[in-house]
């Protein structure tokens, strides 16, 4: 009886890794299962909650049922130990697997960034005018921004800038205009 509850784990646990990873040849190596009844990717705002349920994703359900079946297989037909043994391991297994793939999973988040620009960065900068500069016309500039090479629309409040001419930003407007002076 035991015994067959490890195997149905097992094959669980391996059919489970199947799916994964015929949705990953399909392209659809994302899918997951949401337990949190949010469905459009929106954030509920509850980081804890969020993180209990990262436990029950495909990847933890696989990760868990394969190793605790093929663990309670391993201890109680080849090292003939007792039930409560088999099951006892079997669960330390299962849970130490998905504890792992979650830390994995966890570290992987904190790689990514938004990658947004955000303009206030620009303050202080000095530039190159890429579009000629009046006070009365607007023209653009080309400033390095975050490790990126930006062209920002700029104005000059008092100097007529020309094309080529090196400019410090002094202010940025809220719709991302820069305010640029000669350097």
């Amino acid at each position: 009886m035991l015994h067959d509850v490890f195997l149905y784990a097992a094959i669980l646990g391996g059919s489970l890794f199947l799916v994964q990873l015929a949705l990953s040849v399909l392209g659809a190596g994302d899918a997951d299962i949401d337990f949190s009844g949010n469905h459009d990717g929106a954030s509920t705002g509850h980081s804890s909650a969020d993180t209990a349920f990262k436990l029950l994703s495909l990847q933890g359900l696989t990760a868990f049922f394969g190793m605790f079946g093929l663990t309670g297989l391993a201890l109680s037909m080849q090292s003939g130990a007792s039930p409560a043994v088999s099951v006892a391991g079997a669960l330390i297994a299962g849970s130490a697997t998905t504890w792992v793939i979650a830390r994995i999973f966890r570290g992987a988040a904190k790689l990514q960034s938004s990658g947004n620009l955000d303009m206030r960065n620009a303050l202080g900068v000095q530039g190159t005018v890429y579009l000629g500069i009046a006070p009365d016309k607007p023209g653009k500039v080309t400033l390095t921004i975050q490790n990126r090479l930006v062209q920002a629309d700029a104005i000059s409040e008092l100097d007529t800038l020309a094309t080529g001419s090196p400019v410090r930003v002094l202010r940025v407007l809220p719709d991302g205009t820069v305010v640029v002076g000669k350097v």
